[in-house]
């Protein structure tokens, strides 16, 4: 097992050619790829570089230093799933490592998708393959600070890091830690999803309690309801009356004002359940990517 993988390394210059330069560190050959703003090296010269496998399996060296090491957790983004391995996590090299199934929920709904966060280490095996592994709770809450009374009612993002049947937790742009009961939710967040919510509440220990849902005055009206119910049945999920259309059309299709129409597709629009386009309002369409 080469020990010195998912780390940053010095090691000495051997050899080189038109791509690469070659460095060795305790019996072990690592190749440093050239680049227009590189220094230039000479044999024997001390080169520091993070140390990782590279797509042909060879051992490679970079000096774009990742966040995400051995025993350094940090942010990484995920870029695709198989249900057969795991979570595929960009990290900053040229080759993305994979959580693990066995570290994933187990119901694969819940699945980190393209676009998420997690928070990542390395671990490397006895075959020298990087994996990433997650951030466990006790790391996430040395990384936070307490919340106080000030913040409720305010609006929020994190991300969920943790799905407990309890509720979720999530860690705030502000690295503050944060609850959301099963209460509070239409729909379970996955896995390193991005949540938006507001403060409803700060426990003792100055976690947050979240809710996603709706304040009273966001909720949708009966209007939108009416709307959104015909959309809803409509073949295609769109009808050809936008906020443009004419009053009287709207009155005779939907028997309610100008005005009233506007505020309902508003209502909507904001809750992002439609979208105007082509002078027909659409419904949102929310693939299942899982």
């Amino acid at each position: 097992m080469n020990e010195s993988l998912g780390q940053v390394i010095t090691g000495k210059v051997i050899d080189q050619n038109e791509k690469s330069f070659f460095i060795q560190k305790d019996g072990v050959t690592y190749r440093l790829d050239k680049t227009p703003t590189m220094s230039t090296y000479e044999m024997g010269d001390e080169v520091e570089g993070f140390a990782y496998v590279g797509m042909n399996k060879d051992f490679m060296l970079t000096q774009d230093i990742p966040a995400v090491q051995v025993g350094r957790y940090s942010w990484g983004i995920v870029t695709e799933s198989r249900k057969d391995l795991g979570v595929f996590v960009n990290i900053g090299l040229p080759k993305e490592i994979v959580v693990s199934l066995d570290d994933l929920p187990t119901v694969k709904q819940l699945w980190p998708k393209k676009g998420d966060k997690l928070m990542v280490a390395i671990r490397v095996d006895s075959k020298d393959r990087m994996w990433g592994t997650l951030a466990d709770e006790e790391m996430f809450h040395s990384l936070a600070r307490k919340g106080d009374e000030t913040l409720k009612n305010q609006n929020i993002s994190g991300v969920a890091f943790r799905l407990k049947l309890i509720g979720t937790y999530i860690l705030t742009e502000d690295y503050m830690l944060g609850f959301i009961h099963p209460s509070e939710r239409k729909d379970e967040p996955r896995l390193g999803e991005l949540v938006n919510g507001r403060v409803i509440g700060v426990r003792p220990d100055g976690i947050l309690n979240v809710s996603l849902m709706p304040r009273a005055f966001e909720a949708i009206d009966d209007d939108a309801a009416m709307l959104l119910a015909i959309l809803e049945r409509t073949r295609t999920g769109s009808f050809p009356y936008t906020d443009k259309s004419d009053p009287d059309e709207i009155r005779e299709r939907f028997g309610i004002s100008k005005g009233q129409f506007k505020r309902a597709l508003g209502n909507l629009m904001k809750q992002r359940m439609i979208v105007q386009e082509d002078g027909e309002t659409k419904l949102v369409v929310k693939q299942d990517e899982g």
